[in-house]
């Protein structure tokens, strides 16, 4: 290259600020724009925002903000496939709780032995019968899922959540159950 082709270097126009100058320019870039009381308020805002999306979804049993536990169309029929049968499962802490009441109380006032042999007979009906229903639910909850799901090639962890939520008492699952005992829920998916 010539001399006629190279640019002539740009004039800065300004003194050269001093040592003092460009320390505290740099300290005043690096300076966050928030203090840290105003981000932990902005963080708590975001949380509580956050946590109340996921309230909102658990009590609808829709929605993006559902725990990764929830999320899916798969744990969604699942959850639907548990909520509109009735399950032994979900009478188990009733029962069990009915069966602590009159082993303690009704041994003063009714014939002891008779209360054993209820008590007893009632266990021995609850847990074959909890086994028994668990067993049909899982059958019916796998077919389906091959049935509706062809393509997912594994369906781990759907049997236990299944199990779980079925031993839950209806009014405290969640999500909260979308449909009713009973309603066909097939066409939703």
């Amino acid at each position: 290259m010539t001399d006629e082709q190279t640019p002539a270097p740009e004039r800065k126009n300004r003194p050269t600020p001093s040592r003092k100058e460009a320390e505290a320019a740099r300290r005043q870039e690096r300076r966050p724009a928030l203090t840290r009381k105003q981000r932990a308020e902005q963080d708590r805002r975001r949380r509580q925002e956050i946590r109340s999306k996921q309230r909102e979804a658990l009590n609808s049993g829709r929605g993006d903000y559902l725990p990764a536990r929830d999320q899916g169309p798969v744990k969604a029929y699942v959850r639907d496939h548990v909520d509109r049968r009735h399950n032994i499962a979900e009478f188990l802490l009733p029962i069990l709780v009915f069966m602590l009441l009159l082993t303690t109380v009704g041994g003063q006032f009714l014939n002891p032995a008779a209360v054993t042999s209820t008590v007893s007979a009632l266990w021995a009906f609850t847990i074959v019968g909890t086994l028994f229903d668990e067993i049909l639910l899982i059958r019916s909850l796998k077919k389906g899922l091959r049935e509706r799901f062809p393509d997912v090639t594994s369906f781990k962890g759907t049997t236990s959540y299944a199990v779980l939520r079925s031993s839950q008492v209806r009014r405290l699952r969640l999500p909260k159950p979308a449909i009713k005992r009973g309603e066909d829920f097939k066409t939703r998916y």
